[in-house]
Protein backbone atom coordinates (compact mmCIF):
# COMPACT_ATOMS: atom_id res chain seq x y z
CA UNK A 1 0.00 0.00 0.00
CA UNK A 2 1.66 3.22 -0.79
CA UNK A 3 2.04 5.87 1.65
CA UNK A 4 -1.18 8.08 0.60
CA UNK A 5 -3.35 5.26 0.72
CA UNK A 6 -1.94 5.03 4.37
CA UNK A 7 -2.74 7.94 5.23
CA UNK A 8 -6.07 7.76 4.22
CA UNK A 9 -6.95 4.43 5.74
CA UNK A 10 -5.13 5.60 9.44
CA UNK A 11 -7.47 9.05 8.84
CA UNK A 12 -10.45 6.92 9.29
CA UNK A 13 -9.02 4.48 12.37
CA UNK A 14 -7.87 7.73 14.13
CA UNK A 15 -10.59 9.79 13.38
CA UNK A 16 -8.62 12.43 11.86
CA UNK A 17 -8.06 14.40 8.93
CA UNK A 18 -5.24 13.27 6.65
CA UNK A 19 -3.14 16.23 7.36
CA UNK A 20 -3.21 15.22 10.93
CA UNK A 21 -1.72 11.49 10.68
CA UNK A 22 2.30 11.20 11.78
CA UNK A 23 3.65 8.34 9.67
CA UNK A 24 7.45 7.35 10.55
CA UNK A 25 9.53 8.52 7.60
CA UNK A 26 12.16 5.57 9.05
CA UNK A 27 9.35 3.11 8.89
CA UNK A 28 8.46 3.61 5.13
CA UNK A 29 9.07 -0.21 3.88
CA UNK A 30 6.75 -1.73 6.36
CA UNK A 31 4.16 0.93 5.24
CA UNK A 32 4.57 -0.35 1.21
CA UNK A 33 4.13 -3.76 2.90
CA UNK A 34 0.30 -2.90 4.54
CA UNK A 35 -2.16 -4.43 2.53
CA UNK A 36 -5.02 -4.60 4.66
CA UNK A 37 -6.85 -2.08 7.42
CA UNK A 38 -5.36 -4.57 10.20
CA UNK A 39 -2.23 -3.84 8.95
CA UNK A 40 -2.74 -0.52 9.54
CA UNK A 41 -3.85 -0.92 12.80
CA UNK A 42 -0.95 -2.76 13.84
CA UNK A 43 1.57 -0.26 12.90
CA UNK A 44 -0.56 2.48 15.12
CA UNK A 45 -0.52 0.08 18.11
CA UNK A 46 3.39 -0.33 17.02
CA UNK A 47 3.61 3.77 16.94
CA UNK A 48 4.68 3.84 13.84
CA UNK A 49 1.71 5.52 12.98
CA UNK A 50 0.37 8.63 14.98
CA UNK A 51 -1.98 10.81 15.64
CA UNK A 52 -0.71 14.82 15.34
CA UNK A 53 -1.94 16.82 18.24
CA UNK A 54 -4.61 19.65 17.23
CA UNK A 55 -2.40 22.98 18.16
CA UNK A 56 -4.38 25.40 20.36
CA UNK A 57 -2.03 28.44 19.87
CA UNK A 58 -3.25 27.92 15.91
CA UNK A 59 -6.76 29.03 16.73
CA UNK A 60 -7.34 30.77 19.67
CA UNK A 61 -11.17 31.42 19.34
CA UNK A 62 -11.76 27.93 18.80
CA UNK A 63 -9.37 26.83 22.24
CA UNK A 64 -11.66 29.38 24.20
CA UNK A 65 -14.68 28.05 22.79
CA UNK A 66 -13.89 24.41 23.74
CA UNK A 67 -14.07 26.24 27.50
CA UNK A 68 -17.01 27.87 26.81
CA UNK A 69 -15.54 30.98 26.74
CA UNK A 70 -16.20 33.73 23.97
CA UNK A 71 -19.91 32.70 23.44
CA UNK A 72 -21.43 35.79 24.81
CA UNK A 73 -24.06 37.89 22.74
CA UNK A 74 -21.87 39.79 21.39
CA UNK A 75 -20.44 37.03 19.42
CA UNK A 76 -23.89 35.95 18.18
CA UNK A 77 -24.73 36.32 14.24
CA UNK A 78 -28.29 35.23 12.99
CA UNK A 79 -31.44 35.28 14.64
CA UNK A 80 -32.70 32.56 17.00
CA UNK A 81 -34.14 30.48 14.25
CA UNK A 82 -31.36 30.44 12.02
CA UNK A 83 -29.17 29.06 15.57
CA UNK A 84 -31.21 26.22 16.54
CA UNK A 85 -32.95 24.28 15.07
CA UNK A 86 -36.46 24.55 14.78
CA UNK A 87 -37.45 21.35 13.02
CA UNK A 88 -35.43 18.87 15.95
CA UNK A 89 -37.55 21.16 18.52
CA UNK A 90 -40.55 20.56 16.76
CA UNK A 91 -40.33 16.61 16.14
CA UNK A 92 -39.40 16.59 20.17
CA UNK A 93 -42.85 18.15 20.93
CA UNK A 94 -45.13 16.38 18.33
CA UNK A 95 -43.78 12.72 19.06
CA UNK A 96 -44.23 12.92 22.97
CA UNK A 97 -47.52 14.25 22.05
CA UNK A 98 -48.32 11.31 19.85
CA UNK A 99 -46.33 9.07 23.26
CA UNK A 100 -49.41 10.62 25.64
CA UNK A 101 -52.00 10.12 23.13
CA UNK A 102 -51.53 6.47 22.90
CA UNK A 103 -50.97 5.99 26.49
CA UNK A 104 -54.05 8.25 27.22
CA UNK A 105 -55.48 5.84 24.56
CA UNK A 106 -54.17 2.26 26.39
CA UNK A 107 -55.44 3.53 29.93
CA UNK A 108 -59.17 3.18 27.91
CA UNK A 109 -59.53 7.21 28.52
CA UNK A 110 -62.92 8.47 27.47
CA UNK A 111 -62.18 10.72 24.24
CA UNK A 112 -64.47 13.24 23.77
CA UNK A 113 -63.51 14.02 20.26
CA UNK A 114 -62.16 10.63 18.01
CA UNK A 115 -58.46 9.48 18.27
CA UNK A 116 -58.06 10.18 14.83
CA UNK A 117 -58.62 13.87 14.69
CA UNK A 118 -56.90 14.30 18.12
CA UNK A 119 -53.66 12.72 16.52
CA UNK A 120 -54.29 15.05 13.03
CA UNK A 121 -54.51 18.15 15.44
CA UNK A 122 -51.01 16.88 17.21
CA UNK A 123 -49.89 16.67 14.00
CA UNK A 124 -51.53 20.15 12.59
CA UNK A 125 -49.40 21.90 15.76
CA UNK A 126 -52.71 22.46 17.73
CA UNK A 127 -51.11 21.81 21.13
CA UNK A 128 -48.34 23.90 22.80
CA UNK A 129 -47.36 20.49 24.45
CA UNK A 130 -48.73 16.89 26.56
CA UNK A 131 -50.67 18.63 29.17
CA UNK A 132 -53.07 20.58 26.44
CA UNK A 133 -53.27 17.29 24.73
CA UNK A 134 -54.04 15.94 27.92
CA UNK A 135 -56.79 18.77 29.19
CA UNK A 136 -58.09 18.69 25.28
CA UNK A 137 -58.90 14.86 25.38
CA UNK A 138 -60.48 14.98 29.09
CA UNK A 139 -62.79 18.11 27.28
CA UNK A 140 -61.94 20.44 29.72
CA UNK A 141 -61.11 22.79 26.63
CA UNK A 142 -62.28 23.53 23.43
Amino acid sequence: MNALKARKVAARLLKRGESKVWIDPTASARVKEAITKEDVRAMIADGIIKKRKDDEKTNPIRAGRKKRGKTGPGKKRGTAKARSQERKKWIKGVRAQRKKLVELREKKVNFKVPYRKVYRMVKGGFFKGKKYVESFVAGEKK
